[in-house]
């Protein structure tokens, strides 16, 4: 070859899509392609493939593999005059080197894509079944399943046909195949196929007649005995030849397998029986099936065997699957096992996933699925087991937006047909992406990507996605808005009847009284229910993730006709991501938190990611900042209760920014996952609520002083926090539990003094209660000195006086909690010091001391909790409680703290990890006590964000007690699960508690 012409015979192959010129060359001119090298038709169909490379080293392969040159002729003839073959087989051959393989193995098979007559375009079951005829065993199976498959991939890589057809095609070549392989075990078993009726129900892809290249063939097997047959015998027979079939078709043999059949959707999955009788399918579907069993029986389909038998199985289980959905927590099963198979991708892997990752053909099939469940119970139109032709139905009934159905159409067809190229390279059960640069370039050509195939086709996938991701969940809630909505003459919209069933379904107990609210938000042609109708289908699904649907919406609505005219609060929610879901969950998740909102709206502001603002965001704020904003407000105000009436409403929107970011925390959200760490949850809590609980006590203190006596008191004063409020561990339904100190100012007389320090906490215990929109704050000064008996306030002479010579144990007990929240710092210290020789007594406690604590225990343990309550389940007096826990880590800081500086902190769980660090408790004890405290706070803090009440035990109400788990990461249906893991936890803290607070050693 002159060295001219081979430059322009690689310039030619390059431009036809050669990514190896100088290979293809040399095959070009091998001996068999000699005769048509130059043929322009070939080189043009050749670069028409995915693959032209790979297609030139097929065919020379297939020639080569002609038995005799007349044959290799034969080929080489028919493939330039017949343009239907060439484009067929070059096609094949550029798409698929495991056909290549095959059609190497079996060189005559190419002329099975010869013949061109319409009927051979749509071939069904029948021609199939003719197609495999002349398979006797096995192995001549799988050559003919082969054939028959290298005439649907032929139709498929040359447009012919489109996904729709294909997929058919393949389930149809399924059907036939099952038939045949049953066949064959039936003349290798003839008594068994006597003894019994066998019907082989397809599920899955099969089942709804869009099958893969390569997948699993998931089916059922249903038997019954023939006339005058023992039943038991019959299943038997029934079981030997189901196993035979399965095998037929699953076995590797030295032509490879067809694919692996998998029974394990059958009742029991792999752990029940391969073969029941009809009745024993009901049996299990009408008593022990779950939601996904249902959903999978929307797609059976009798295939082989007895058909009669197999419609008799559909037709008595049909009636069930229209039912599921009247299920408890139907939708959350479904959507819960959805989350479940996206969590169980390997993290290298989910970007790859087109099958299961976010945004793949498991989205749209879920969907899908879901809305036929809802709404075929009443429409039979529906019940079709194909995704696509569902899509369709949903659609034309008004249950799906036109423009969705046909954007997910579109999605799904390029995302299916995607994974059937991939699938058919080598004929591997795959739905991962590949990664390699040919391998993309071969899948991109093949979809028709020619200009930069790479580049297109990820920006074709990553935009197919994306559609789905955005619409696989809406698609369920914007029908429900076009119920109540005027749309376009003509348009198909969802009954009133249908949007009750799908509110239903999602968990809403008042369907009439949502779709009220709806049609309030959303209905009208103004820009506010045009931002509504795009921000409501999103809201309705976060609402229907809660414990109360009907509450989420119910407070989104007054929210919104709250701030309606403001022109932030609908920017906010639809411009920033974070601001829709947070609200959502806010508002669904109990009483508390919307409570606060609804008292000032405009804290809606506070959920987006607090970059549009100052003082956005869900982090708490610190003291310092806090006390600050409160002194300033409580300086600007005219008098003492316009003062506290400013501290009091920074209180308020603090509490609902600490219980909106503890709920989104424990919640998650779809782009973070609820916090994992529930002991830095409660911490969060507990320093948040008590700093703003300690600066709303120094602004209301400033107030009332500036406000009666100007700028100076005539005593010094200072308030000690005491119990959780000095342990920094406040909930939100927490008394703030103090002492009072004071002394005298030089000069003063002590009589002035402490007139002037009462009337201040008079004044500061009613202006903090005083009935507002705002949460009062409850002031306890109990653990006082005689405590109800004593005086409110003591000098700190006075509080030495008496610790000296009438102090009780449980006296200094209470101390090991105190610490300064506000007031003069001098004072709080020289208190400190006051008491630290008394709560951290030198050379430990005496044993008397350490038996009237244990007896102390005992009788509050007696005395206080409630009739009637299970102890087991009180978190504040039960076994394995909040009080067992800081009695025994109490006891440990009142022996050791005089040797131990770490133990001498306020903090339960601090003093905890001082306690194992110092050596006086195991590791193992020290975590059980710490999980107990920190779940029984949690408890705690869920009963009060639920009922907007305080309480310290489990709600019976069912909705409540469901809140409450969701708030603890409990799923719908799994209260249960719930109490028995707190009862497992506080039984074990209990075991701990025993062996340290009663034990002599410590």
């Amino acid at each position: 070859m002159t060295p001219g012409r081979r430059s322009s015979t690689f310039t030619r192959l390059l431009r036809h899509g050669f990514t190896d010129p100088s290979a293809a060359e040399r095959l070009l001119d091998s001996g068999e392609l000699a005769p048509v090298r130059d043929d322009p038709f070939l080189l043009e169909a050749l670069g028409a493939t995915a693959d032209p490379d790979l297609a030139l080293h097929g065919l020379v392969r297939l020639l080569e593999s002609q038995p005799a040159p007349t044959a290799r002729r034969e080929l080489l003839d028919t493939l330039i005059a017949a343009k239907p073959l060439r484009d067929r087989l070059l096609g094949v051959l550029g798409a698929s080197a495991a056909l290549a393989d095959h059609l190497a193995r079996h060189p005559s098979d190419w002329q099975a894509l010869v013949t061109y007559e319409p009927r051979d375009l749509h071939p069904g079951v029948e021609e199939f079944e003719r197609g495999l005829a002349e398979a006797t065993d096995p192995i001549s199976l799988r050559v003919a399943y082969r054939r028959c498959l290298l005439s649907i991939a032929a139709r498929d890589v040359c447009g012919t046909t489109d996904l729709h057809e294909t997929a058919a095609e393949l389930a149809d070549l399924a059907t036939a195949t099952l038939r045949a392989a049953l066949a064959m075990a039936e003349v290798a078993a003839p008594g068994d196929a006597a003894a019994c009726r066998l019907a082989v129900i397809a599920m899955g892809k099969c089942g709804g007649h869009e099958l893969n290249y390569v997948s699993d063939v998931d089916v059922i097997f249903v038997a019954e005995a023939t006339e005058g047959a023992d039943e038991g015998k019959a299943l038997k027979s029934a079981t030997k030849l189901a196993s035979h079939m399965m095998r037929i078709c699953s076995e590797t043999t030295i032509e490879g397998s067809i694919w692996p059949v998998d029974a394990n959707l059958r009742p029991e999955g792999r752990n029940g029986p391969l073969v029941r009788t009809l009745s024993s399918h009901l049996a299990y579907y009408q008593r022990w099936a779950k939601t996904w069993e249902f959903q999978a029986l929307l797609k059976a389909r009798p295939v082989a065997g007895d058909i009669e038998l197999g419609r008799q199985y559909v037709d008595a289980l049909e009636p069930l699957v229209w039912q599921a959905a009247e299920r408890e927590n139907f939708v959350t099963d479904v959507q819960k096992m959805r989350r479940r198979v996206v969590e169980n991708i390997p993290a290298a892997e989910i970007e790859r996933e087109l099958k299961l990752g976010p945004g793949g053909l498991r989205d749209v099939e879920f969907a899908v699925q879901l809305l036929q469940l809802v709404h075929g119970r009443t429409d039979p139109s529906l019940r079709s087991g194909t995704t696509l032709d569902a899509l369709q139905a949903l659609a034309a009934g008004g249950y799906v937006g036109r423009e969705d159905a046909a954007r997910l159409d579109e999605a799904y067809r390029f995302l299916r047909s995607m994974e059937h190229r991939i699938q058919l390279y080598r004929l591997r059960r795959t739905h991962l992406v590949p990664e390699g640069e040919a391998d993309l370039r071969r899948l991109g050509r093949s979809l028709g990507l020619r200009t930069d195939p790479v580049v297109e086709l990820q920006r074709e996938w990553k935009r197919h996605t994306g559609v789905v991701r955005r619409l696989h969940e809406k698609l369920f809630y914007r029908p429900l808005l076009d119920a109540v909505a005027q749309l376009a003459p003509g348009e198909a919209r969802l009954s009133v009847e249908a949007a009750r069933e799908r509110l239903v379904a999602l968990g809403y107990a008042d369907p009439a009284a949502a779709l009220r609210h709806l049609e309030a938000l959303a209905s009208g042609v103004t820009r506010k229910a045009a931002i509504q109708r795009t921000l409501l289908p999103v809201l309705l699904g976060w609402f229907a993730d809660s414990a109360d649907p009907d509450a989420g919406l119910l407070n989104f609505r007054k929210v919104s006709d709250a701030l309606g005219k403001t022109p932030w609060y609908l920017r906010l929610l639809r411009d920033e991501g974070a601001a829709a879901e947070n609200l959502a969950r806010v508002l669904s998740a109990g009483r508390l938190a919307p409570d606060l909102l609804m008292r000032n709206p405009e804290a809606v502001a506070l959920l987006g990611d607090g970059t549009t603002g100052t003082g956005g965001g869900l982090e708490p704020r610190d003291r310092a900042p806090l006390e600050q904003e409160i002194l300033a407000a409580a300086g600007r105000a005219e008098n003492a209760e316009q003062g506290v009436t400013a501290a009091r409403g920074v209180r308020r929107r603090e509490l609902f920014r600490t219980a909106a970011g503890d709920i989104v925390s424990s919640y998650g959200t779809e782009t973070s996952p609820a916090e994992p760490d529930q002991g830095a949850l409660v911490d969060r809590v507990g320093a948040a609520v008590s700093d703003l609980t300690a600066a709303t006590l120094a602004g209301t203190l400033r107030a009332v002083v500036r406000d009666g006596w100007g700028d100076t008191l005539p005593t010094q004063f200072a308030i000690i926090g005491m119990g959780r409020f000095g342990g920094h561990e406040l909930g939100y339904g927490s008394d703030a539990d103090v002492l009072f100190v004071h002394e005298p100012r030089d000069g003063v007389d002590e009589r002035e003094a402490a007139e002037a320090a009462n009337k201040v906490v008079a004044e500061m215990r009613r202006l903090l209660q005083l009935p507002s929109a705002d949460p009062p704050l409850l002031i306890d000064a109990d653990l006082r000195p005689e405590g109800k008996s004593g005086p409110l306030v003591r000098t700190l002479n006075s509080y030495e006086a008496y610790y000296r010579r009438w102090s009780l144990v449980w006296e200094s007990q209470a101390l090991l909690r105190a610490e300064p929240v506000a007031g003069d710092e001098d004072l709080g210290r020289r208190f400190t010091e006051l008491i630290d020789p008394l709560r951290y007594p030198e050379r430990g406690l005496g044993d008397d001391a350490v038996r009237e604590i244990r007896r102390l225990k005992a009788r509050m343990e007696a005395e206080r909790l409630p009739r009637g309550a299970d102890p087991r389940l009180h978190t504040k007096l039960g076994p394995g409680g909040l009080s067992d826990v800081e009695w025994t880590v109490q006891l440990i800081q009142m022996r050791h703290g005089w040797h131990e500086p770490g133990l001498r902190t306020t903090r339960t769980r601090e003093a905890l990890s001082h306690a194992h660090a110092a050596g006086l408790i195991a590791a193992e004890d020290a975590a059980v006590l710490d999980e107990a405290w920190v779940l029984a706070t949690r408890v705690r803090n869920a009963v009060m964000l639920v009922r907007g009440r305080a309480g310290d035990t489990f709600p019976t109400e069912p909705r409540e007690l469901a809140a409450v788990g969701r708030y603890l990461g409990y799923g719908a249906g799994h209260a249960g699960d719930m109490l028995d893991a707190y009862r497992r936890t506080t039984r074990r803290a209990r075991t701990v508690v025993k062996d340290l607070f009663y034990a002599d050693g410590s």
